[in-house]
């Protein structure tokens, strides 16, 4: 790169990360000032522009608060009072930050449901949320019906109609007015404003803390990150219940002025033309979403568009180029952060791959670090002195956020305290230092870019190898037929580690031996699946991450396949049909993998 470029990209980082720290540093856990004061800020700035627009409907900035403040007047005529919790099981509709933003305006908690739930799940997320009062929609009501005799404590339901019918039924008698500020005068930053749950894509969810601290950090850095403008539309598919689409879209928009073109859910499908006919000028990602989009057939409308700006996290470099190129997206601003955590990365100048920055002669103002890491044990390295090791430039390490008082070192946990003391490593550095545990694996070059390799747990061992699931997920989705895969270690009698398994996505023109040619010069022999499953879709959680604990459970035997077909790699052969017959020599140790 030449001088003037590296000026350039050093200019566009620095400019960018200053426009975003200027919008977060008056945050302080120990104000008076919570995420609901931000927010009427900017309806009393831009009060009769659109705030909201769903299916032909829009909400201004004073429709919006109005309806915020009915949800308030509704939760102290129900005795709530601040710290009560209540639970919003609802898909995306124009009213939920209004449900919200009313309880955060009299200090009520509000518990983001997956809309997505049934049984255990949901019984686990309503039980463990501490709610009193549940609000439900047609489409979440049957899901509800199913548990509710089995709730660890009566919820009381209240059941709002379909969007434009009625849909009110619950607030609309309450008063439009603003509640007085002194029913909140004793809350301060640092205490819980939402639950907001992790996808469970391993287990049960768990209901992580976000404190009025964390939402206007997410809030007011994506305002300065984006860096919209009251002209801009920011087109949003993701569920509401999540901290990018729920939190970070709506902070981009709604402090800036901006409005927010909202759907009920994405449609790779009608994606294009939503964007368009809705004159979107931004539009958020996140996982899968923009993979789906790659994947479809040239549409008329893909290059139509008015975007600018692409936002979220999770994009592949391979798909990354393909939004730019093959879509003319002119600029992609990946970030990095955990709802419950205290890391947040943002890829600033577009670098493919890289999920964000922390310039070298930064690194003592953002305490970010990486450190080597044991798949084996599942825990970082130590010295002969105690201390961590830290990660050379381009070494695989897991990521550590320092948790110290102030706004972005925070870290509030999860409502299970157990749960929350897992995530906290001790004495890392020196004697008494705490560190936010991502569970993330990355590398990081001279330049001080971050890419993400896999996640703590999906890594395994295999032939005394250690075997990164995201590097095989690479390796497959370059092959041609596969559309979708998913790796992950299974259990084999008799023999050590995990072997490699790949649940599969694919199209007609998919063949096993083609994908094992290319196996064997994408990947070490060690790291190819041994494994293949073939299904018709990969089970998905509302945030598009892939569900594996099922699959894992499952593992390799045909009778648990639920009719996906499986494969078994064969030296000799590639990849063939893994029968009933085979699964159990495999299973007897008659065959060496």
């Amino acid at each position: 790169m030449g001088a003037w470029a590296s000026l350039t990209r050093e200019w566009r980082y620095l400019s960018a990360l200053i426009r975003t720290l200027l919008r977060v540093r008056t945050i302080a856990p120990d104000s008076a000032r919570l995420i609901c004061d931000d927010i009427e800020d900017a309806v009393d700035r831009w009060t009769g522009r659109p705030a909201i627009r769903f299916q032909g409907e829009t909400l201004t900035y004073a429709a919006m608060d109005a309806l915020a403040n009915r949800y308030a007047a509704w939760a102290l005529a129900q005795g709530l009072k601040p710290g009560d919790t209540v639970a919003l099981f609802l898909p995306n509709r124009p009213d939920y930050l209004p449900i919200w933003l009313g309880m955060t305006k009299v200090g009520v908690i509000a518990a983001l449901i997956n809309n997505q739930l049934v049984g255990e799940a949901l019984l686990h997320c309503l039980d463990i949320s501490g709610a009193s009062h549940v609000f439900t929609a047609p489409e979440t009501d049957s899901a509800f019906a199913a548990v509710v005799d089995r709730l660890a404590t009566p919820l009381r339901r209240w059941a709002l109609g379909p969007v434009g019918e009625a849909a009110d039924p619950v607030a609309v008698g309450f008063v439009a007015t603003r509640p007085d500020r002194a029913i909140r005068k004793d809350l301060r930053a640092r205490d819980t404003a939402l639950l907001i749950y992790t996808s469970g894509t391993t287990g049960l969810p768990k209901a992580a803390r976000v404190t009025h601290v964390r939402a206007g950090l997410y809030m007011r850095g994506f305002a300065g990150a984006t860096g919209a403008r009251p002209s801009d539309r920011i087109y949003v598919t993701l569920p509401l219940y999540h901290a990018v689409g729920g939190l970070c879209a709506m902070g981009a928009a709604l402090l800036n002025g901006a409005s927010v073109n909202l759907r009920s859910g994405f449609s790779a499908g009608h994606f294009w033309e939503d964007v368009v006919e809705g004159g979107a000028t931004m539009t958020v990602y996140i996982g899968e979403l923009c993979r789906y989009l790659v994947n479809q057939p040239p549409h008329p409308a893909e290059r139509a568009h008015r975007l600018r700006l692409a936002f979220g996290n999770g994009m592949g470099r391979d798909v990354w180029a393909t939004m730019e190129e093959r879509f003319g997206v002119p600029r992609v601003l990946e970030f990095y952060g955990a709802t419950e955590g205290n890391v947040s990365l943002f890829n600033f100048d577009g670098k493919r791959g890289a999920l964000g920055r922390v310039a070298p002669y930064l690194r003592a103002l953002f305490k970010v670090e990486l450190v080597r890491f044991d798949p084996e044990t599942q825990v970082p390295v130590r010295g002969p002195d105690g201390q961590c090791i830290r990660a050379a430039d381009g070494e695989i390490g897991e990521c550590l956020g320092a948790i110290a008082p102030g706004a972005r070192t925070e870290y509030a946990g999860y409502v299970d305290r157990a749960a929350t003391e897992k995530k906290v490593l001790a004495d890392a550095f020196r004697p008494g230092d705490r560190w936010f545990l991502t569970g993330d694996l990355m590398t990081r070059d001279r330049d001080g870019y971050f890419y993400f390799v896999d996640r703590v747990g999906d890594t395994f061992r295999w032939k005394g190898e250690n075997v990164s699931t995201g590097e095989v997920e690479r390796a497959l989705l370059a092959a041609a037929g596969v559309s979708e895969a998913l790796v992950y270690g299974v259990t084999v009698p008799h023999q050590d580690g995990r072997a490699g398994m790949a649940a599969l996505v694919t199209d007609v023109t998919f063949d096993p031996a083609v994908l094992a040619t290319h196996l064997e010069t994408a990947l070490p022999d060690y790291a190819r699946p041994v494994f293949l499953r073939l299904t018709p879709a990969l089970a998905k959680t509302g945030t598009f991450k892939p569900r594996k604990t099922e699959l894992v459970t499952e593992g390799f035997d045909p009778a648990a396949a639920g009719g996906d077909r499986l494969l078994v790699r064969d030296r000799e052969h590639g990849y063939v049909e893994l029968t009933p017959a085979l699964h159990d020599r495999i299973g007897a140790g008659d065959i060496r993998l």
